[in-house]
């Protein structure tokens, strides 16, 4: 592939940009991807129109998430879309200028938007209601006061609990979206929930902001951003100030800068957009903890965000949650899973009452499925 404006040709299977270093494959992704880059801001808030966005969040809504639902509309959904989504958040110190719900109001939020602009095509996404309003913590955010740290293996626990539950009232299909940096435990959760239960089903985590990192770029990679997002931060202050403005107070928002003991190349940031050798998560003691360089519970320039920043990433990510979940049903229908005997080490014939629909004649419940993984707590 090449071009006539004298630069060096694109790579075979790559779509070039505006930017001499920013290149989507060409698939779906990417071409999605490349669509929303270069879409102008009208376009941007036509997408976010189409998601209802922005919108206050909807936890005691009725209808807007299966606990909040009533059952039979909730078994009907089911039949038509079983995809479930399941924000996933913690509480955690993010500046003066935020609440502690932050992370969580993130993710529900941008689900809530998924799920309206599926019911307007006839069978809505179904989402959970957040298992995990307290999550777990990598080892620098300790001792920060308004950040509550649950152990992981509990809250590992909880959510494989969770999500058995779930699987075993017909969700066989569970995509975790994440906006809070327990990543490894949410990754810890599937394989250890697949190794102990093997259960047929598709099942993902997915930190979103680092789903869609291209959209937060810097200025000086032609983004919209004077600096990367790290956490209460630019980037997470415009995201407030666009999903939930009655939760901010600028008046309170500062601009810090962490510690570290190391030059500069070694560790990404949040949403690795370095190319970095190892992320964020991956060591500690290379920096200082966060009460002892940051105890404002902001890494980063908060005082520089606004709303206007958050559109773009939010249009991505909606556009890109709506992709996989498409993307999902097509290849696997309402109702059905993936080959039992090709994802598990279990037969189609073992599994076949606890495939069929919950409570109708000749189904069996998980709960009373033999183990033949790891260990089981039943």
């Amino acid at each position: 592939m090449s071009n006539t404006n004298g630069k060096m040709p694109v790579p075979e299977g790559l779509l070039e940009t505006n930017v001499p270093d920013l290149f989507f494959e060409d698939n779906g992704v990417g071409r999605m991807k490349k669509e929303v880059w270069e879409a102008s801001d009208e376009q941007i808030d036509a997408i976010l129109a189409e998601y209802g966005m922005p919108s206050p969040v909807e936890w005691g809504k009725a209808g807007s998430y299966i606990q909040t639902t009533v059952r039979w509309k909730v078994v009907e959904e089911r039949r038509k879309n079983d995809i479930l989504f399941i924000p996933i958040g913690c509480t955690e110190n993010h500046g003066l200028h935020l609440p502690t719900a932050t992370d969580t109001l993130f993710v529900s939020q941008i689900l809530e938007g998924v799920r309206r602009f599926t019911a307007k095509r006839g069978a809505p996404c179904s989402l959970s209601l957040p298992p995990l309003n307290f999550g777990t913590h990598p080892f620098h955010h300790m001792g920060m006061s308004a950040t509550c740290i649950v152990r992981e293996d509990i809250a590992r626990e909880m959510l494989i609990d969770a999500m058995l539950g779930l699987w075993n009232d017909g969700w066989r299909k569970q995509i975790l979206i994440n906006n809070h940096g327990q990543l490894w435990m949410l990754e810890s959760a599937i394989q250890e929930l697949q190794k102990r239960y093997q259960l047929p089903g598709i099942f993902r985590v997915i930190d979103w902001h680092r789903a869609v990192r291209e959209f937060f770029r810097e200025k000086k990679f032609g983004g919209e951003y004077g600096t990367t997002f790290v956490h209460a931060c630019e980037a997470e202050t415009s995201l407030g100030l666009y999903l939930f403005p009655d939760m901010v107070d600028m008046k309170y928002a500062v601009n810090t800068q962490g510690k570290s003991y190391l030059p500069e190349g070694h560790f990404d940031k949040s949403v690795d957009p370095y190319r970095r050798p190892s992320r964020w998560s991956e060591g500690e003691g290379h920096f200082a903890i966060e009460i002892a360089a940051t105890p404002e519970g902001v890494v980063g320039n908060a005082a520089d965000a606004t709303a206007q920043k958050a559109k773009r990433p939010l249009a991505a990510i909606l556009r890109y949650l709506t992709l996989l979940h498409d993307d999902i049903l097509e290849a696997f229908p309402a109702g059905k899973v993936p080959p039992v005997e090709e994802i598990t080490l279990r037969t189609a014939e073992e599994m076949e009452p606890f495939l069929r629909e919950p409570q109708s004649p000749g189904w069996k419940s998980v709960y009373a499925l033999p183990m033949i993984g790891q260990r089981s707590t039943f």
